[in-house]
């Protein structure tokens, strides 16, 4: 094994675009939202070599990338997905039941205009 297969997992993190900065990606690692072939890390230096699986815990999901080969630069996101292969599995569809649930859309953030204010109060039968 060369040391052209091998990367510091906060670099290569910070190569594939999973954060926007490198500093980030060292908070991400040592933090312990990292594992690494099931291992939890929290060494920003941790050397990734080929065929490691990362689980990476993001606020609003979690992926499953697997080290393909090092970067050399934090390039384009089409250059960045040449460097893993992403093994998350696709979200699963919400059910009607737990659409239901969930409650209607937020309102917009808008004032009503005249018709939706007469409509108010003909709704609520005041006269303000």
């Amino acid at each position: 094994m060369s040391e052209d297969d091998q990367q510091r997992l906060d670099k290569w993190l910070w190569f594939t675009r999973t954060v926007k900065t490198r500093s980030l990606a060292q908070k991400l690692v040592k933090g312990g939202h990292i594992r690494v072939n099931r291992e939890r890390t929290t060494s920003p230096s941790f050397v990734l070599k080929p065929e490691d699986v990362l689980t990476i815990a993001l606020p609003k999901r979690i992926r499953i990338l697997k080290f393909v080969k090092a970067g050399t630069r934090r390039g384009p996101a089409v250059e960045a997905a040449t460097l893993y292969q992403d093994l998350t599995p696709p979200p699963v569809p919400m059910t009607a039941e737990e659409r239901a649930r969930k409650g209607p859309a937020p309102a917009p953030d808008k004032r009503p205009d005249k018709r939706a204010r007469r409509d108010l109060i003909r709704l609520k039968g005041t006269d303000d």
